[in-house]
């Protein structure tokens, strides 16, 4: 009688401990993204309000390599004192940092990046789960690619510095499996749940299920929430994205449009 009693407590206590856990884990990754909020902007304020320039490996570079980018994570080591601000606790696979293919075929909700094979950094040295909106940077090199896939228009769609009009709906930093990105409106959402990072569109990076239907994300203003897999689609990733697109309430989305496209979704909150 006494276990059969204890078994049945045990069956109602564990599905609410881990939920705990779960909130926990959020809150933490929020923390971690408030204290990097604080690093953008000490970054900002000493780069006359401008962020950093990101990844610089383009042939137009002057620099001419890799070895010159400026990823947020180097640009902002200075700013903070522990590089475990960087990784959500919820991101438990740590990856490499070139084709995770290779190694992680269990998709990319879970998964982290490190430097292993030199491309970040020293072996080891650098790792995380948390991803830049590309569009935030103040990236002269990457212009030419942005152009080839978007139009002579392109340079003026980033942002480039804080202070801007609507900053609390601009993504700054959010997670995900890898570290940069340029969603655009015409993105498509992640087909499964479980695609490698680098499969579908931009915006489909940040698509992974690592809190509930939802991500964590800092906003160009510093502040900190969690936001709907869904929502992302009403947030203002650059100057001309169309935040009452096709995959929102507002451009008249239905459900079926989900089934068609990411049936993973279909259940998630609507925007």
């Amino acid at each position: 009688m006494v276990n059969a009693l204890i078994a049945l407590l045990m069956s109602i206590l564990m599905p609410a401990l881990g939920r705990v856990r779960k909130q926990a884990k959020l809150v933490i990754c929020q923390s971690n993204l408030k204290q990097l909020g604080n690093a953008f902007e000490m970054y900002a304020g000493d780069n006359d309000g401008y962020f950093q320039q990101g990844w610089q490996g383009m042939i137009n570079c002057p620099c001419g390599g890799i070895e010159c980018s400026n990823w947020w994570m180097h640009a902002l080591k200075p700013y903070y004192q522990d590089p475990r601000v960087c990784l959500c606790p919820m991101a438990t696979k740590l990856g490499w940092d070139v084709s995770p293919s290779i190694y992680w075929e269990g998709g990319a909700t879970f998964l982290a990046w490190c430097s292993n094979n030199g491309w970040l950094g020293e072996p080891g040295e650098v790792y995380g789960s948390y991803g830049v909106n590309g569009w935030v940077e103040n990236n002269q090199c990457e212009d030419d690619f942005l152009i080839d896939f978007i139009g002579p228009d392109a340079p003026n769609w980033r942002w480039r510095q804080s202070g801007v009009k609507g900053a609390g709906n601009i993504p700054l930093l959010l997670d995900a499996p890898w570290i940069d990105c340029w969603p655009v409106d015409f993105d498509e959402p992640r087909a499964h749940a479980e695609l490698n990072w680098s499969q579908g569109s931009f915006i489909a990076r940040f698509m992974i299920n690592r809190h509930e239907g939802r991500i964590n994300c800092l906003f160009l203003d510093y502040s900190v929430r969690a936001i709907g897999l869904k929502e992302m689609y009403t947030l203002k990733w650059n100057r001309n994205f169309n935040t009452s697109g096709a995959w929102t309430l507002a451009g008249d989305v239905t459900r079926s449009d989900w089934e068609g496209a990411a049936e993973w979704m279909v259940n998630f909150k609507d925007y």
